[in-house]
């Protein structure tokens, strides 16, 4: 554990100050984003009992979401790449503070929770979560440093999903679910306010080749989509959004029709997020070592069996605790090898853009997932079919990550 974060010391680490700032601010504008994301299960039973929302319609809400987030920060990267990321995320925190204020004080019923939940929540997530902020602090490192930067910012994201649900679950003793809502618009705005300093790094200081730099953006997204490695590394984090939001979603629902105490989900929900930092943390320094593609497919492996012993062992508090942990250790572990493996092949002039694709196909297994999830439960009275489907998609992630070509894309230049 030591030497996985020793280099955090390392002078050679931080080539500029602006790396640092920019690193630190990304660090706390996802720990926001993300940890606020990770509490909405355990607020559905307000929804149910104040907005007459059904699981399925929670669900749908959550898969609009995600797919939302994921057009969106296509969207965002593209502009991000060109003109800058602050001015992204400015307006993405603000949506998405928008979002979250709309949803506690407007009676968000009908369609309008899934146009505040579902709409404008996918925005804000669009341009201040992994997709933009980690390609953003990713450009102000080398290429033998950038998975450990990626897994930092990651790894903040994994602090803030450990803290926001227990924040959440304390404050229900003493507020209303729409005040603590109100109080994350608070915070949501504070992060926009720090988003201003997020600067860009010069062309040329973090080894970008002559060809990268004067490649055209319609030439990237030629050469991404004509690159099967691309594809296949797409259908591989399909799989991760359908896992994690699957979980993130349904499982506050799904331990209490096991039978075990409500406070179990929240416990689940923060053990996730605790033991991610521990695991995106470790990838990180993996991924700057070793093979990308044979981590990532290992990952998707582990995720499959910890699935099944899940479902096959009798329910307890120690078995749910126990999957909190194993689980969260892989949750967001996925994202340093895999935008990793998006730079080191095509560079990082338009990596906002290539990640934004790659994480548009997460979102449609976030949308999957969500939605089944609900789905299956409401019309079959269980979540298990859900589950049944990610053992599968795991196994096919763990295959389509192996033919994966991680070495960088050799280009002509043109004069």
């Amino acid at each position: 554990m030591i030497q996985c974060v020793s280099w955090m010391t390392d002078n050679k680490f931080f080539n500029s100050k602006v790396a640092l700032y920019t690193l630190l601010i990304g660090c706390f504008v996802v720990s926001v984003s993300m940890g606020i994301r990770q509490t909405y299960g355990l607020f559905f039973q307000y929804f149910e009992t104040d907005l007459n929302i059904t699981s399925t319609y929670f669900g749908l809400a959550i898969g609009l979401q995600a797919i939302v987030w994921g057009i969106f920060a296509t969207i965002f990267g593209m502009i991000a790449d060109k003109y800058g990321s602050n001015k992204v995320v400015l307006l993405a925190l603000i949506t998405y503070a928008f979002g979250i204020y709309s949803l506690g004080n407007l009676n968000s019923q009908g369609f309008l929770f899934q146009i505040n939940l579902g709409i404008l929540v996918g925005i804000g997530l669009g341009g201040a979560a992994a997709p933009i902020i980690v390609p953003t602090v990713a450009k102000h490192f080398p290429n033998h440093n950038r998975a450990k930067a990626a897994g930092l910012v990651t790894a903040s994201a994994s602090v803030g999903m450990f803290i926001y649900p227990i924040i959440s679950n304390t404050l229900f003793g003493s507020y209303n679910w729409g005040n603590i809502l109100n109080i994350f618009v608070f915070i949501l705005l504070s992060a926009a306010v720090l988003s201003i300093f997020l600067k860009e790094p010069e062309i040329n200081k973090t080894g970008q080749s002559t060809e990268d730099v004067n490649q055209s953006l319609t030439a990237a997204f030629r050469e991404a989509f004509g690159y099967k490695s691309y594809l296949f590394l797409m259908a591989g984090f399909f799989v991760c959004g359908f896992q994690i939001t699957l979980i993130a979603t349904h499982i506050p629902n799904y331990v209490i029709e096991r039978g075990l105490d409500g406070w179990t989900g929240a416990a689940i929900l923060s053990l996730i997020g605790l033991f991610n930092i521990f695991g995106t943390l470790t990838m990180g320094y993996l991924a700057d070592k070793y093979s990308k593609k044979i981590l990532l497919s290992g990952l998707y492996f582990l995720r499959g069996i910890i699935i099944i012993l899940f479902l096959m062992l009798p329910a307890s508090n120690i078995l749910a605790i126990s999957f909190g942990i194993c689980f969260g250790f892989l949750w967001l572990a996925t994202i340093p090898a895999t935008f990793g493996i998006v730079a080191q092949v095509f560079g990082t002039k338009y990596l906002a853009m290539l990640s934004g694709i790659v994480f548009l196909s997460h979102q449609f297994g976030s949308f999957s997932g969500a939605y089944l999830g609900g789905y299956f439960y409401d019309n079959f009275g269980s979540y298990d079919y859900a589950w049944y489907l990610s053992i599968l998609l795991s196994f096919f992630a763990t295959l389509m990550h192996l033919p994966i070509n991680e070495s960088p894309i050799k280009r002509v230049a043109t004069a």
